[in-house]
C-alpha cells in the first residue's frame, strides 16, 4: 500500500507523540449498598404499615450481633414494649458469640408476646423492618403468634 493513500491518518491524528489518543472516561455507577437497600424496603414497607393505639407496629431490627424488638403506636409516638437481646436480663439467659440464632429470636418473639398481653396488647401490625421474612424474622414473629398476639 502506498503512503500517500495513507496520508488521512495524519490528519485524524496531530502527532504521533500522542499516539494512541487518551481519552479519559468517567464511569459512574448507580450501585447501592446492602443496608441503602433494606432502609429502601422497609421505607416502602413502612407506607403500608401504621401503628394505632388499638393495633400497634411491631417493628424488628435485626444486626449480625442483636435483635431488638419494639411495640410501636405510631399516631402518639409512643413505645409501648421493648425487647433486645442487649438487655441484661434476656442477654445473661442465653450464652452466645456468633449473634443472636433463631432460638434466642423465638424466645425475644415469646418475652415481647407475654410484655404485650401485660399490658392489654392483644392484636399488632408486624413491621419485618424491610428484612426478608425468614430465619430469625420468621421465628421472632411465629413465636410471638404462638403465645397470644394477633398479626
Amino acid at each position: 500500500m502506498n503512503t500517500s493513500s495513507l496520508s488521512f491518518l495524519h490528519s485524524a491524528f496531530p502527532t504521533s507523540s500522542s499516539f494512541p489518543p487518551s481519552f479519559s472516561f468517567v464511569v459512574e455507577a448507580h450501585s447501592t449498598t446492602r443496608r441503602q437497600d433494606r432502609t429502601a424496603r422497609h421505607t416502602r414497607i413502612r407506607k403500608k404499615v401504621e401503628g394505632t393505639p388499638e393495633r400497634p407496629r411491631l417493628s424488628v431490627f435485626r444486626s449480625n450481633k442483636h435483635l431488638s424488638v419494639q411495640v410501636i403506636d405510631d399516631t402518639n409516638m409512643h413505645t409501648l414494649a421493648s425487647v433486645s437481646t442487649m438487655q441484661k436480663a434476656v442477654f445473661e439467659e442465653f450464652n452466645y458469640t456468633a449473634g443472636p440464632t433463631v432460638e434466642v429470636a423465638k424466645k425475644v418473639g415469646e418475652i415481647i408476646a407475654k410484655s404485650c398481653l401485660e399490658k392489654g396488647i392483644t392484636k399488632v401490625a408486624f413491621d419485618r423492618g424491610g428484612y426478608p421474612y425468614h430465619g430469625r424474622v420468621q421465628a421472632l414473629a411465629d413465636a410471638a403468634r404462638e403465645h397470644g398476639l394477633e398479626f
